[in-house]
């Protein structure tokens, strides 16, 4: 009676603070994967923010030319061959994700995307080397777009494994959120470049700097990766596999024979993912300066574009996070729905008040309605697909739609504003008709519970 009334009172604080400790330690696993993970993501987004800023450096130096339009169309195909290899990237490293493990993806991606960076940054210029200048630049080009097409998935996939299953919205989200700091850091990385050197500094080797500080990112990038703990999903997925008597298929073979379906479902909804990203915020704040549209200054655009991100950030956490609790479904069908009628609205506002006070405001709701929809997909599209293929099919489904839907998205508008007689209106019909396919598929994706 004496050993009970004593020990049972002191062990129950000792349980407790157990499992609070426990606790704490789970949410610091936490905390670092969504880091790590946002952290390489960003780092993809920021490359290919601060080539497009800087093309017309990059131009200069790698194409000889007396015409600067035909440099910098070449520097712009070289920015366009970053995303045809993305799919080769969504395939080989979505596969390897799959089969090796999520850790291993991630390490191998931010590796890869570093070699690109470094390349790009420290190549020799064409009075140095000649042809083999443009070459390196290639190189470099494809090295980015081929870790870029396994990154979203293989993040993705970790993210949605280490979450809990009813905060799997919010923690995907921050792949999203990362993009929008990525812009934010590549504007200001392009700003204070231009502010502090004069143009024939910048020209000569100031655009080198926005690259540096990209490739210093990445140590830590790769130091947090290589330090986290493989997911206990594929760890019971590839216990699974070695229990197996036969050898198990291919991710590759798999996603394409038993997944058919959620591959074109999943694509269909990333089409407007990947359409209101490019159109409405990478293409709008150069679609805004031409003379022949609204006219604005290159510092307006880009001025409103930089804060039209910052809510774009805290958006994307948002509205992932009220996904978790109204639903996937839901908050994708009313996001597309959103942007298929409010996105025209506000083009023919703009044009009928052109100042920078309706600019912003216009950006910054163009932002929030992406973040609407962008916030949510992460998840949704990575959560169609079992923990088998779940990379290599979240890869294929968000590469594809970018390749074709997003990174030629103005060679499309520009054949669109053609076809329709220099209509004002081309982007915004464009991302409506993104919607229209998005808004028929929604209601079709797999989702594990009713969302």
């Amino acid at each position: 009676m004496t050993i009970s009334d004593d020990t049972l009172p002191a062990a129950a604080p000792l349980r407790t603070g157990t499992n609070v400790a426990v606790a704490h330690q789970t949410q610091a696993v936490k905390t670092r994967a969504i880091i790590a993970t946002s952290i390489g993501n960003m780092l993809e987004w920021y490359d290919f923010t601060v080539y497009a800023l800087f093309a017309g450096y990059i131009a200069g130096n790698f194409f000889p030319s007396d015409d600067p339009n035909i440099r910098l169309m070449k520097t712009f195909l070289f920015f366009g061959l970053g995303f045809v290899v993305r799919p080769l990237g969504a395939v080989f490293i979505g596969n390897f994700g799959d089969r090796a493990g999520r850790k291993a993806a991630l390490t191998l991606t931010i590796l890869l995307m570093a070699a690109g960076t470094g390349i790009i940054a420290f190549s020799p210029t064409y009075a140095t080397i000649g042809i083999g200048a443009p070459l390196l630049l290639l190189l470099g080009r494809v090295l980015q777009g081929f870790s870029a097409g396994g990154e979203v998935g293989g993040a993705t996939a970790y993210l949605l494994e280490t979450a809990d299953p009813t905060t799997r919205g919010r923690v995907a989200s921050w792949l999203e959120a990362s993009m929008g700091m990525a812009n934010i850091l590549g504007a200001l990385a392009a700003f204070t470049v231009t502010a502090l050197l004069s143009k024939g500094e910048v020209q000569d080797w100031g655009w080198r700097i926005p690259f540096v500080f990209g490739l210093l990112i990445a140590p830590v990038g790769l130091y947090l990766r290589r330090s986290l703990d493989e997911t206990e999903a594929f760890q019971a997925e590839a216990e699974r596999r070695s229990r197996e008597l036969s050898h198990a298929k291919a991710p590759l073979l798999q996603i394409f024979r038993n997944h058919g379906r959620s591959l074109f479902v999943g694509f269909c909804v990333a089409v407007l993912w990947a359409v209101a990203v490019y159109v409405l915020m990478i293409y709008l704040p150069t679609y805004v300066q031409r003379p022949d549209t609204f006219n604005f200054s290159a510092r307006q655009a880009f001025g409103a574009s930089l804060i039209g991100n910052i809510p774009f950030v805290i958006g994307c956490v948002w509205f992932g996070s009220l996904s978790d609790r109204l639903g996937r479904r839901r908050s994708l069908f009313v996001s597309a729905a959103l942007l298929l009628l409010c996105v025209l609205p506000l083009l023919m506002w703009l044009k009928t008040d052109p100042t920078l006070p309706t600019l912003i405001v216009v950006q910054c709701i163009v932002c929030i309605l992406v973040a609407s929809f962008v916030g949510v997909a992460p998840a949704a599209l990575s959560e169609i697909f079992p923990t088998s293929v779940r990379s290599t099919g979240t890869s294929l489904v968000y590469n594809g739609a970018f390749t074709v839907f997003g990174g030629f998205a103005p060679m499309i508008l520009t054949w669109v504003t053609q076809r329709s007689g220099g209509s004002l209106y081309a982007p915004a019909w464009y991302v409506m008709l993104a919607a229209a396919v998005a808004l028929i598929a929604i209601p079709a994706l797999s989702l594990p519970r009713d969302s």
